[in-house]
Formats: C-alpha cells, sequence, structure tokens
C-alpha cells in the first residue's frame, strides 16, 4: 500500500479537499502509475457540480493525466515499471463489438456503457479515513498513484515530457479529432467552431491541420481570440455584438452557412445553433461539448431534413490505446503545437484555483 496526496471530491458542489489516501497494489491485469501531471478538464467541473452521470462520492476525479509505472498486477504484458504512460478515460479493451470494429473508438468497457467508479471486480483501490473512495473513469489522476485496468493505458515514448503530453489524455485528441476523424474536415472548407477553451482551440488546430480555408471562432469571450488566431482560426465572433442569431450572422459571412460546425461548450442553445450555422444540405455539426446528463433539446426536424448531418464523438474518434502513443510521437515531431493550450501550471494544493480559473474562462 502506499500513502500519498490525492485531491478527494467529499460530496457534489464542494470544494476538493487534498487529503492523504491510501492506495491499494494493483490485482490482476491492474496497473499503478505514479502521476506526475494532471489537466483540469470540464468534465471534472461537471463531475464536482453532480452533472456526471452515475458517479458516487467520495470520488477523485481527473482523467488528463501523465506518469510512469510504479507496478503491475500478475499478467500485465504491454508495461512494466518505469515506463512512461498516459492513462486512458476510454478504454479499449480489444475484444469487444466496438474495439473490433475499426470504425468506431467506443468500448462497452467504458463509462458510457457500466459506472467506472469501482475497478472491474467491484472493488476500489483507494481508501481516505477509514473509508472507501471511489474512482473516476477508472483512472483518477488528481492522485499522486493511482491504479487502472491495463486496457486503460498506454505506453508512450520515454522522452516525451510529462508535463505537456498529459494534454494528449483528453481535452486535445478530443477536440483536433473531431475535426480530423468525426467530421473529416476537407481541405479548402469553411468551419465554425463553438467555444474556445482547451478543447475548442484544439478543433481549431484540426481545422487549420485538414486544409480548412476559413476557421470562424465563436465566443462570448473575446479574450480568446488572440490565441484562436495563433492557432489558426480566421475570423473571430462575439455572438453578444450582434441582435441576430449567430446563426444568421454566420449564414450571411458565407453565404449559405459553414461546411462543418462543432460546439465545444455543452450547452443546447449553442449545439442548436451550431447545428442551424452549417449549410443546409451537406454541413456537418459535430457535439463535442458534454451536455449536462438526462438534458432534452427540442429542435425542428427540417433542420436535418435536407441532408445536414449531426453527429458526436466521444475523445474525437481516437482509439485511445492505440492512437495516444501516435499522437505523443506526433508531438515530439512538432506537427501540432498543444503547448499553447497550457494558461497556468499549479501544484496539486492548488487544485481548487485551477478550477476558479476555468470558470473565470482564464
Amino acid at each position: 500500500v502506499i500513502r500519498c496526496r490525492a485531491a478527494v471530491a467529499w460530496a457534489p458542489g464542494k470544494p476538493l479537499s487534498v487529503e492523504e489516501v491510501e492506495v491499494a497494489p494493483p490485482k490482476a491485469r491492474e496497473v499503478r502509475v505514479k502521476i506526475v501531471a494532471t489537466a483540469i478538464c470540464r468534465t471534472d467541473d461537471h463531475l464536482l457540480q453532480g452533472y456526471f452521470p452515475n458517479v458516487e462520492f467520495p470520488v477523485i476525479p481527473g482523467h488528463e493525466g501523465a506518469g510512469i509505472v510504479e507496478s503491475t498486477g500478475e499478467g500485465v504484458t504491454s508495461v512494466k515499471p518505469g515506463d512512461k504512460v498516459i492513462p486512458l478515460c476510454l478504454p479499449q479493451c480489444g475484444e469487444c463489438f466496438f474495439c473490433l470494429n475499426p470504425d468506431s473508438n467506443y468500448c462497452t468497457k467504458s463509462h458510457f456503457y457500466e459506472s467506472q467508479t469501482l475497478m472491474p471486480d467491484k472493488t476500489s483501490r483507494f481508501t481516505c479515513k477509514g473509508k472507501q473512495v471511489h474512482h473516476f473513469l477508472w483512472i483518477s489522476t488528481f492522485a499522486e498513484y493511482t491504479v487502472m485496468p491495463e486496457y486503460a493505458v498506454a505506453k508512450i515514448d520515454a522522452a516525451a515530457p510529462l508535463d505537456k503530453v498529459c494534454l494528449l489524455g483528453c481535452g486535445f485528441p478530443t477536440g483536433y479529432g473531431a475535426a480530423i476523424n468525426t467530421a473529416k474536415v476537407k481541405p479548402g472548407s469553411t468551419c465554425a467552431v463553438f467555444g474556445l477553451g482547451g478543447v475548442g482551440l484544439s478543433v481549431v488546430m484540426g481545422c487549420k491541420a485538414a486544409g480548412a480555408s476559413r476557421i470562424i471562432a465563436v465566443d462570448i469571450n473575446k479574450d480568446k481570440f488572440a490565441k484562436a488566431k495563433e492557432l489558426g482560426a480566421t475570423d473571430c465572433v462575439n455572438p453578444k455584438d450582434f441582435t441576430k442569431p449567430i446563426q444568421e450572422v454566420l449564414a450571411e459571412m458565407t453565404g449559405c452557412g459553414v461546411d462543418y460546425s462543432f460546439e465545444a461548450i455543452g450547452h443546447k442553445d449553442t449545439l442548436i445553433a451550431a447545428l442551424a450555422s452549417c449549410n443546409i444540405s451537406t454541413g456537418v455539426c459535430v457535439m463535442v461539448g458534454e451536455v449536462t446528463s438526462g438534458t432534452v433539446i427540442p429542435f425542428d426536424p427540417l433542420l436535418l431534413l435536407c441532408g445536414r448531418t449531426w453527429r458526436g464523438t466521444v475523445v474525437g474518434g481516437w482509439k485511445m490505446r492505440d492512437s495516444v502513443p501516435k499522437l505523443v510521437s506526433g508531438y515530439l515531431e512538432k506537427k501540432f503545437n498543444s503547448d499553447l493550450l497550457i494558461t497556468h501550471t499549479l501544484p496539486i494544493a492548488e487544485v481548487n484555483k485551477g478550477f476558479e480559473l476555468l470558470r473565470a474562462g482564464k
């Protein structure tokens, strides 16, 4: 058993509490990882607010980290102690119907299929003050040591800087892949990206990499515009500057709507606006942001009748165990610069300050 620090959420709506926790050794086909760096993703905030489905408290959040294998359980073959790894918020068991389908990156071991608040044997590896503490998406990267199933971890290049590539665990691949894999943005096309947080900015990077000729960045926080332009946005639009709906503004800017639109916020109103802003026939709208579980969205079916496509994406369509090591290699080869998404670096003791910065749009 390892004793270490972790940021524990004892109840929804409360700040995280940095505690000493006990982390049990890995069981068969499990891996224990020393987390070196973790990023904060809006999904962690949804968890803290109580918006994320099927989560039990107390829980250790965090799902966007990087670390070093400390020990492995019986039967683990893909990693060994000392390997640099990225824990995977979307597992890849390699055996289920979806893992065997080359067109899918889903896995039946994921949280959307069955809860990942406990390990597959329905027990936890975390305790604190004598109480069982739950896992989040099996990986709980807000702990200095964490345990996960082998199929929820990917070995990466030993040269990778862990404090930078932790972003490749969720936020960057989600946005970048939404453009590259899910929408399959074509060269010369026009795109609109709603929401310029880390994920939305990664969508901008993906659209640019795919050769889009016009990338319109949409946000009510104009402080985001300089970074969006640095990463490839050609236009920046603040809906607050107009009296008409933003989809009408985009239609006027482009003639008949954009070829591809991406909603990277997770609000039903912006989701409908994003859908309506892509062209009526061949337009593709990708839902990237996570709308609160149970939300019902009324929409006019005529929006889809003439051929528009409305798609969702989970972690950008990447098969994670296969793809994360390749993304890390792409980072090392300078094919993209995800470092530009990093705004602050804080110690784990200041994790709540990190969430304050997130909520303030900073």
